[in-house]
C-alpha cells in the first residue's frame, strides 16, 4: 500500500548503467527540491461536480475540513475507500477540530466508492477511542445538485448509529482526466527544463525518459523526439511533449516506474498509474495532505506506542497467503464497502494460540491432554455465561466491540438479556438481514454474519487457506454421511468471530434431509489455528452435519462446527422439515464458531468477488442474506 519505493524496483534500477543511474539520480534530487516549492495554483485541474456517476472513472479530491464534536480532546480522523486508509494530523485541545485535509484517489463507478471517515479521540499512553463516524458516497456526494463547496454530514455513534455524536464538514470534487494528464505531464516536464527557458532540448529530453525506467522507449529516443517536435525547430514546447506524453500513455505507456518513488507501474491501469503519479508529484493546494500507506482505520489510528511496537517486530499488519496465522492483527475485506477491516482479538490470546496452534510443542500437549482441558474449560465458561451474575459482562463487551455490533438492529433491548448467553445469542430485528433475490431459489445467500473464505474445490482451499493434515470432505462430514455427492465440489467457510450475531440461516431453499452428530474436541477456529499445519480444526472439532435437498442445487451439505467455548450448537429446524433461503436454521453459544457449506461439483457459480479474495487468502466479511452464488443447473 501507499507509494514507498519497493525493494524489486530497487534492485531492478540498481542493475542499470551506470551513466543512466546517475541521470535519475540529478533529476530525482532536482524533484525533490522543487516538489517543496510553494504552491503552484496555475497547474492545477479544473474541479467539477458529476452530471451522472453512471461508468465514471476518474479522479477525486477528497477534504476533511473540520469537525463539532461534543466535548473537548485532540482529535485525529481517519478516511477509508476501498483498501486504502489514510489519517489526518492531529488537531489542538477543542471541541470543534480543524484539518483541512486532503486526499486525492482513482474513483470508479464499477469499484469502492464508499469512504467511510471515523473520528477518534486521541491518547498518548492507551490506544485512541473511536467516537463519531459516517459514510460517504462519493459518487452520490458528487452527483448532488449543491452550489455549495462543502456540506456538512452527522457523525455517528459506533454502537447507536442512529445517535448523532457530531458533525463533519467535508468537500469532494472530480478532476477532468484529460486536464489531470497535461497538468501532470507539464508539471513533470518542467523539472527536467534545467535551463527553465520553457522548452526541452534533446538532452533534456532523453534525462526524461530515462526517468521513466521504459526500456523501450529508451531505444526510440530520437523517434520521440521527432513526433514531439512538429515545427522541426530542434527543441519541445512543453504543450507539445504533453500532447505526446497523453497519447503514449493511451496507447503504449512510456511510463514503466515512477519518476518520485521508483515503484514499478501496472502498464494496463493508465489512470491508476496517472494517480500515483499525480499523488507523488502533486505540489499540493496550500492544504494537509493526509498520511497514507495504511490497511484499516484502527491501524492508521494508533500512535507512537503502536509504530515503536512495529519497529521491535512485536506488531505487524499484512494480508495475502498465511497472513492469518503470522499477522498479529487480522485484517478482513468488508464487502458492503470494499474497505479493509481489522477484527478486534486480544493480543495476549493471540500469543497464546500462536503457541498452541502454531508449534509442534503445542501439538504435543494437544496429545498429552489439552483437548480434554479445552473442553473443561468450554464446559466451565458455558456455566458461567448461563449464570445471571454473568448479564453485568455485557455492556463491557459491547464497550469492546463498540463498532461492530450494531445495537440499534438488537431485537430486544440490553437490560432485557438476564445472562450474557441470552445477549449472545440476541436475534435482530425483522427485515435487519435482507435476503438476496428472495424469490429465486437458484440463488444461494449466505449462512452467517462472518469472514468468508470461498473455494471452487476443496483442493483450492487446501492450497489457499486450510493447512491441517490430512483435510478431506470425508473426514468433514464423518463416517456416517455419504461424501460421493460432494467429491471435488465447492467449499464455503464462514467463520463468526465473537461480536457477530451468532445465529446462523440456511443458505438455499430445499428439505433437511437429516442431521448428523459427530462428537469431537474444540479447537479454537481462528485463522491462526485453521492455517496451522499441526492440527485439524474442521475435521476433528465437534460439529453438525446436515443435509439439505434442494430442486438448483442437489445436495447441500450445511456443517455447524464448534469452537473453544462453543460447547452448545442448537438448532431451530427439523429432519424433514421444508425451508426457505434465508430462515434461521440455528445457533451457538458463546465463543466463535463456523458453518462449512459444501455443494455438489459444479453445481453452483460462486460470486466472483468472494473467489478473488479466497484466492488472495483474505476474508471476506458479509451478511446473513447476502447473495453467494447461482445455480449452474437452472442457468444452463
Amino acid at each position: 500500500m501507499g507509494h514507498g519505493s519497493s525493494r524489486s524496483s530497487s534492485d531492478h534500477q540498481g542493475k542499470g548503467n551506470g551513466l543512466h543511474s546517475s541521470s535519475i539520480s540529478r533529476f530525482r534530487q532536482r524533484l525533490r527540491r522543487i516538489h517543496h516549492r510553494s504552491p503552484s495554483h496555475s497547474t492545477a485541474a479544473p474541479r467539477f461536480k458529476l452530471v451522472s456517476a453512471d461508468d465514471f472513472v476518474g479522479i477525486s479530491l477528497l477534504t476533511l475540513i473540520c469537525a463539532e464534536m461534543k466535548f473537548k480532546d485532540k482529535w485525529l480522523a481517519c478516511v477509508s475507500v476501498g483498501e486504502q486508509t489514510f489519517r489526518t494530523e492531529v488537531s489542538d485541545y477543542t471541541e470543534k477540530p480543524v484539518w483541512n485535509s486532503e486526499k486525492k484517489f482513482l474513483l470508479e463507478s464499477k469499484r469502492p466508492h464508499v469512504a467511510r471517515v471515523s473520528v477518534y479521540e486521541t491518547n498518548l499512553l492507551s490506544k485512541n477511542n473511536l467516537v463519531g463516524y459516517c459514510e460517504i458516497n462519493v459518487l452520490e456526494f458528487l452527483t448532488r445538485d449543491s452550489d455549495c463547496d462543502y456540506e456538512v454530514v452527522d457523525l455517528l455513534d459506533p454502537s447507536f448509529p442512529d445517535r448523532v455524536v457530531g458533525n463533519l464538514s467535508v468537500s469532494c470534487f472530480v478532476e477532468d482526466p484529460e486536464e489531470t494528464e497535461k497538468c501532470f505531464a507539464r508539471r513533470i516536464l518542467s523539472i527536467v527544463d534545467y535551463d527553465e527557458d520553457g522548452k526541452l532540448s534533446h538532452s533534456e529530453f532523453s534525462d526524461l525518459i530515462d526517468a521513466f525506467g521504459n526500456q523501450l522507449a529508451e531505444e526510440k529516443k530520437e523517434a520521440l523526439f521527432k513526433a514531439a517536435d512538429k515545427n522541426g525547430d530542434g527543441v519541445v514546447s512543453m504543450d507539445e511533449l504533453a500532447v505526446l506524453l497523453a497519447h503514449h500513455q493511451e496507447k503504449e505507456p512510456l511510463v514503466s516506474c515512477c519518476p518520485v518513488c521508483g515503484e514499478i507501474l501496472d502498464a494496463s491501469d493508465r489512470l491508476s498509474s496517472m494517480v500515483h503519479m499525480t499523488l507523488c508529484f502533486d505540489e499540493g493546494t496550500g492544504k494537509q495532505v493526509m498520511t497514507g500507506g495504511f490497511l484499516t482505520d484502527k491501524q492508521a489510528s494508533y500512535g507512537w506506542i503502536f509504530k515503536l511496537s512495529e519497529w521491535a517486530h512485536f506488531s505487524s499488519y499484512q494480508i495475502g497467503l498465511h497472513s492469518g496465522s503470522n499477522a498479529a492483527h487480522i485484517v478482513v475485506l468488508e464487502r458492503s464497502s470494499g474497505r479493509l477491516v481489522e477484527e478486534i482479538i486480544d493480543g495476549k490470546i493471540i500469543l497464546s494460540m500462536r503457541a498452541i496452534y502454531q508449534s509442534k510443542l503445542g501439538l504435543h500437549l494437544m496429545d498429552k491432554g489439552a483437548k480434554e482441558l479445552l473442553q473443561e474449560i468450554s464446559e466451565k465458561q458455558g456455566r458461567k455465561m448461563n449464570s445471571p451474575d454473568s448479564a453485568k459482562d455485557i455492556p463491557q463487551f459491547v464497550e469492546l466491540f463498540k463498532d461492530q455490533i450494531n445495537l440499534s438492529e438488537v431485537r430486544h433491548p440490553l437490560d432485557s438479556f438476564k445472562t450474557f448467553n441470552e445477549f449472545f445469542v440476541r436475534e435482530l430485528k425483522p427485515g435487519a438481514r435482507p435476503i438476496a433475490c428472495m424469490g429465486f431459489d437458484d440463488v444461494a445467500v449466505c449462512a452467517a454474519d462472518s469472514r468468508l473464505m470461498a473455494f471452487k474445490t476443496v483442493e483450492e482451499s487446501v492450497r489457499f487457506w486450510i493447512k491441517g493434515r490430512k483435510f478431506s470432505i470425508q473426514g468433514l462430514l464423518g463416517n456416517n454421511v455419504s461424501c460421493s455427492p460432494f467429491i471435488d465440489g465447492t467449499l464455503v467457510i464462514f467463520r463468526l468471530a465473537p461480536q457477530d450475531y451468532h445465529r446462523f440461516h440456511i443458505p438455499v431453499s430445499g428439505i433437511i434431509e437429516r442431521f448428523v452428530d459427530i462428537p469431537g474436541c474444540l479447537y479454537t477456529v481462528n485463522p491462526i489455528a485453521v492455517n496451522s499445519k499441526y492440527c485439524n480444526v474442521f475435521t476433528e472439532n465437534k460439529r453438525v452435519a446436515s443435509i439439505i435437498s434442494t430442486t438448483h442445487f442437489g445436495k447441500v451439505a450445511v456443517v455447524a462446527i464448534g469452537a473453544t467455548m462453543v460447547g452448545s450448537i442448537t438448532f431451530t429446524k427439523k429432519e424433514g422439515a421444508s425451508v426457505q433461503k434465508g430462515d434461521e436454521f440455528g445457533y451457538f453459544s458463546f465463543g466463535g464458531s463456523t458453518v462449512i457449506c459444501v455443494f455438489e461439483k459444479d453445481s453452483i457459480k460462486l460470486d466472483e468477488d468472494l473467489v478473488d479474495n479466497s484466492s488472495r487468502s483474505l476474508e471476506t466479511l458479509v451478511r446473513v442474506g447476502m447473495q453467494l452464488g447461482v445455480s449452474t443447473k437452472s442457468r444452463s
